[in-house]
């Protein structure tokens, strides 16, 4: 088992899993879909010791949180909830062991499971969960140098995983009745650097795969995106991929970009949006900002809601600026929470606002997608190949293909009929 990089695991974390098997286990999970992807392979290793995974802390034999910590308000969350389930049989992983340690042993005494003892455990099972969706990490870690993120120090340098442990993975999900296949790392086009290759052309690999599947495309970093921009445009051809970019901003400004650390300009961000934009006219947008950022004059934050504006993404993410430990601006005066919140909903409304313009042409039009997700009973989610969510009321099997009548805008997603 591998040392975690926060120091030498405790004796009882060496047998982690035969101390888990045959027990009834709760698990939650926080923070991004690489998480979600960890928590997958933890529940397929957990099976494979017989042990099975319930609803509910209230008498299971045993609870794991997966953890995140990007954020102050997630870090707290995370002590809370922690301290809560101090009495239970308790076991955590995700990033906040691996940065935060004592932290976590300041309200508990929990076993700790080092991130990448799951996939080595996995990698000896290799089984998936049936569903719409499936989670595929590609990678570990980043070539990024922002200032304020945490977790580039719980999860290290860029590691790519081998292309052939991921077409194996992809295969599995498909032939598991998965539709969605989620390629996921802290930075997707960064995949390959390490290695000499590169995301098109393992995209172009898990393209050829048959079977009835789209792939969607996690977040990439516009200063990895830019080395590989013309590759990537050519595959995004393929009707295999979603149209869908998450391509995280952060900010509007050149200047605090600079200080973010982020390696890219505003223009440079400009470009790979307008050269998608140019190949692919209907290709949905999705980006981040942080707001509050150590700083970040009036000035700044209006030229985030003036790029929000000329740019039109299908989703915004905004997160309020926290000092994290480890991170350069931490040592440097913060805004008070109320400038932080006020920037926040602004940057929100006015996001929604572009969603709203960006919607409004295409209700009642008719729509080709598939079901991706059943969401409860009576209600599926389906999405278009530009990854729009379209929610319909009706049982329908995962995969099936529909055309579907756009009825309400929900700004992030649509109510629609089924067109008989």
């Amino acid at each position: 088992m591998k040392e975690s990089r926060s120091g030498d695991p405790p004796p009882d974390t060496m047998d982690v899993f035969a101390a888990l098997a045959h027990k009834q286990v709760y698990i939650e999970t926080y923070g991004c879909s690489y998480n979600f992807g960890d928590t997958a392979n933890l529940v397929q290793v957990l099976k494979h010791y017989g042990s099975t995974r319930v609803p509910s802390p209230d008498g299971a034999d045993a609870v794991i949180i997966n953890t995140c910590t990007v954020v102050g308000p997630t870090e707290r969350r995370m002590l809370r909830r922690l301290a809560a389930l101090q009495e239970k049989p308790l076991f955590v992983t995700g990033c906040m062991p691996l940065v935060q340690r004592e932290a976590i042993l300041s309200v508990c005494s929990p076993v700790i499971i080092p991130p990448d003892t799951i996939r080595e455990a996995y990698l000896r099972v290799r089984t998936v969960a049936p569903g719409g969706v499936g989670i595929v990490p590609i990678a570990q870690g980043c070539l990024g140098r922002c200032t304020y993120c945490i977790t580039r120090r719980a999860r290290g340098p860029l590691a790519s995983f081998p292309k052939e442990e991921i077409r194996e993975k992809v295969r599995a999900f498909i032939h598991a009745g998965a539709y969605e296949i989620q390629l996921t790392a802290q930075d997707v086009s960064a995949w390959g650097r390490d290695t000499g290759r590169s995301l098109p052309g393992l995209l172009v690999d898990l393209c050829s795969i048959k079977g009835n599947f789209r792939i969607r495309i996690g977040m990439m970093n516009p200063a990895t995106v830019s080395g590989i921009l013309d590759e990537l445009l050519d595959v995004f051809e393929s009707d295999r991929l979603f149209r869908f970019l998450h391509l995280p901003v952060q900010s509007g400004s050149d200047r605090i970009l600079e200080q973010m650390g982020r390696g890219y300009t505003v223009q440079e961000f400009e470009e790979i949006v307008s050269a998608f934009r140019k190949r692919y006219p209907d290709i949905s947008i999705a980006t981040d900002f942080i707001v509050g950022f150590p700083g970040e004059t009036e000035e700044d934050f209006s030229r985030s809601l003036e790029l929000i504006g000329r740019i039109k993404p299908a989703k915004v993410n905004v997160t309020r600026y926290s000092k994290r430990p480890f991170t350069g601006p931490f040592a440097e005066e913060d805004f008070p929470d109320s400038v932080k919140k006020d920037r926040s909903r602004l940057l929100n409304t006015y996001a929604e606002e572009q969603y709203s313009i960006v919607n409004r042409p295409l209700l009642g039009t008719t729509v080709s997608c598939v079901i991706t997700e059943k969401l409860r009973p009576g209600s599926v989610m389906a999405r278009t190949a530009t990854y729009q969510g379209v929610v319909i009321g009706q049982d329908l099997p995962i995969g099936t293909a529909a055309d579907v009548i756009l009825k309400k805008d929900r700004k992030y997603f649509f109510m629609g009929d089924l067109v008989v």
